[in-house]
């Protein structure tokens, strides 16, 4: 089943329940893809793909924790609450992301096979792991761990 189909049925689903919690997430993320569907088709691109979906599920989150920052800052208790339930509704979606543990393997392994030495071999890096692991990996910290090591 595609991804869309997953996200359908479950806006489905919790609009039949009435559940406030989540439909108004699932709302956002049906109208989004749905832009992007429209966006594709001057591309001449008829259906949106899974990974196209992932990539925006990603952003929506990025998004997310963006406003829960300034939220946080602006001590707006309510609002980020808000935000962080829309994140929990969104991670449904979205594959498994590794742990901090399993990056830092995964990246001290990358370095070794590359044969990286400096931070001026980080592009190279990044690509590997864009390549190997898009879905899974959360960039956000890999460039932290790579720094990190790299130093």
């Amino acid at each position: 089943m595609s991804l869309r189909k997953q996200i359908e049925d479950k806006l489905n689903q919790a609009l039949k329940a009435k559940d406030k919690n989540i439909y108004p997430t699932l709302r956002l993320i049906v109208s989004a893809i749905k832009d992007a569907e429209i966006a594709g088709r001057s591309k001449g691109q008829k259906e949106i793909k899974d990974s196209e979906i992932i990539s925006l599920l990603k952003k929506m989150i990025k998004q997310r924790n963006e406003s829960s920052e300034v939220y946080e800052k602006a001590g707006r208790k309510e609002l980020l609450e808000n935000e962080k339930k829309e994140i929990d509704v969104i991670n449904i979606f979205l594959p498994k992301q590794l742990s901090e543990d399993e990056t830092k393997k995964i990246c001290q392994e990358t370095i070794k096979s590359v044969g990286a030495s400096s931070m001026k071999d980080i592009g190279k890096i990044m690509g590997v792991l864009k390549s190997k692991y898009a879905d899974s990996l959360d960039f956000s910290k890999v460039s932290v761990i790579l720094k990190e090591i790299l130093n």
